[in-house]
C-alpha cells in the first residue's frame, strides 16, 4: 500500500473545479479576436494558482489544475489525437432530478490512423507542476479514457479503410496513450487519473441496449475495454500512481447513466492495472457496496460519497456510516474518500456555489482525518 505521503491519499479530489468568471471573459475575448492565446493562458494560469491555493487551504495533499484550460472533460484531449473528430451527437440523454435535459454528448469518430503528433495533456501538466510544487502539493493529471474512441461510435464510427481490423485500431490507440503517459512521466508527473465513463455506462440497461443497437455485444465490451486499458498502462513506471475514475456522466448537475457496478465489477475492480478506483457512490443510482468484494489486493477504492451535483452538504455522521458500510465489503485500509466527480466536467459547471464547493472539499478532508487519522 502507498505510504501516507504518496498517492492515492485518504482525502482526494477528482478533477474539475468551478471556473471563475475571468476564464469565461478571457475565452470570449479570445474567440472574438480581442485576446491572444498567450493572454488567455496567463488568465488561466492565475486561475490555476487560485485553484491550487483553494485545494491547499482545505487540507488536501493533492491538487489538479481544476481543468481550467479545458472547455470539456474529454474533447480538448481527444481532438489532439491525429485521426479523431466529432460528428453530430449521441442519442444518449442526460437527466437531472426533474427529468431529461436538452443535452446530448458529441459522437466521436475515427477518420484516419491514430497517432500522437503533439502533446495531449502534457502542456497542461507543465503549467500545473510548478504551482503545485510551490504549494507543497502532489499534482495529479486527469486524462479521458481511451474507451471513448470506441464506445461512442462503435464499429460504424471507425473508418474501415483506416482500420479494416479493429485489433489494429485498439493497438494504435493504446500506443497513443502509452506515448502520452511516458511524456507526462518525463515532464515530472507521478500521478495520473483516467476518467472512464463507458464501463459504468455498461451497468445501465438502457446503455447496454444502445450498445446492441450499434452492433456491439455489451457482455463482451467490458473485457475488451479492460484489455485496452491494461495495454495503455503496460509500461507505467513503478513510481507513477494511476487511478481510474468510474463516472456515470456529469454535466451541469445532470447524469447520463444509472445502475450498480455489478455487471463490470469483477473484471474492472480486480482486473484493471491501476492503484486506485474512484467510484461514484453519492446516490442510490450507484447500487450497494457489495461489488467492492472484487477489489484487487493492494488497490484503493476511493469512495465518491460527497456529491458535486448539488450544494446541500452531507453530514459527517452520514459519511462515516457509509464508510463503515463499505468496510464490510472490503478492508477499511483499502478505502479512501473523495467527491463523487468533478465540480465542472463541462465548462459551465454544476449547480452549486464556490463556497459550497469549498465546504464539500473541507468535509472530505475532515472526515478522512477522523476515519484514517
Amino acid at each position: 500500500m502507498p505510504s501516507s505521503a504518496q498517492p492515492p491519499f485518504k482525502a482526494e479530489v477528482v478533477g474539475s473545479l468551478l471556473r471563475p468568471a475571468a476564464i469565461f471573459e478571457a475565452r470570449d475575448a479570445r474567440a472574438q479576436g480581442r485576446a491572444s492565446a498567450e493572454e488567455l493562458w496567463a488568465v488561466e494560469t492565475k486561475a490555476v494558482e487560485d485553484a491550487v491555493a483553494l485545494q491547499r487551504s482545505v487540507g488536501l495533499k493533492v491538487c489538479t489544475d481544476g481543468e481550467f484550460r479545458r472547455r470539456h472533460w474529454f474533447m480538448d484531449f481527444i481532438e489532439r489525437i491525429d485521426g479523431v473528430g466529432f460528428e453530430g451527437s449521441l442519442p444518449t440523454r442526460f437527466h437531472n432530478e426533474g427529468g431529461d435535459i436538452e443535452f446530448a454528448p458529441p459522437r466521436v469518430v475515427v477518420n484516419g490512423k491514430l497517432r500522437r503528433s503533439q502533446p495531449l495533456s502534457v502542456h497542461h501538466f507543465e503549467g500545473l507542476k510548478p504551482i503545485a510544487e510551490r504549494a507543497g502539493l502532489v499534482p495529479k493529471q486527469p486524462i479521458p479514457s481511451p474507451t471513448l474512441l470506441h464506445f461512442r461510435g462503435g464499429r460504424a464510427g471507425i473508418d474501415s479503410t483506416a482500420y479494416p481490423d479493429l485489433k489494429e485500431f485498439f493497438a494504435d490507440l493504446a500506443k497513443v496513450y502509452r506515448e502520452e503517459i511516458a511524456a507526462l512521466y518525463a515532464a515530472g508527473c507521478r500521478y495520473v487519473q483516467i476518467d472512464e465513463t463507458n464501463l459504468p455506462f455498461l451497468c445501465d440497461p438502457k446503455m447496454r441496449e444502445g450498445a446492441k443497437a450499434r452492433g456491439e455485444d455489451p457482455e463482451a465490451l467490458p473485457r475488451t475495454y479492460v484489455a485496452l486499458l491494461n495495454d495503455c498502462l503496460r509500461d507505467v513506471p513503478d513510481d507513477m500512481t494511476v487511478g481510474i475514475h468510474m463516472c456515470r456522466g456529469n454535466h451541469e448537475s445532470a447524469w447520463a447513466a444509472e445502475g450498480a457496478y455489478d455487471p463490470v465489477a469483477e473484471l474492472a475492480f480486480g482486473g484493471i492495472d491501476v492503484d486506485a478506483l474512484f467510484l461514484e457512490y453519492d446516490s442510490p443510482r450507484a447500487g450497494s457496496f457489495a461489488p467492492l468484494k472484487y477489489l484487487g489486493k493492494g488497490k484503493t477504492a476511493v469512495l465518491g460519497l460527497v456529491t458535486t451535483k448539488k450544494g446541500a452538504l452531507e453530514t459527517k455522521d452520514e459519511l462515516k456510516r457509509r464508510i463503515d458500510e463499505a468496510a464490510r465489503a472490503t478492508p477499511l485500509s483499502q478505502l479512501a474518500l473523495s467527491p463523487q466527480c468533478g465540480f465542472a466536467s463541462t465548462i459551465r459547471g454544476n449547480a452549486l456555489t464556490p463556497d459550497e464547493q469549498k465546504r464539500k472539499l473541507e468535509l472530505v478532508v475532515e472526515v478522512a482525518r477522523d476515519v484514517w487519522g
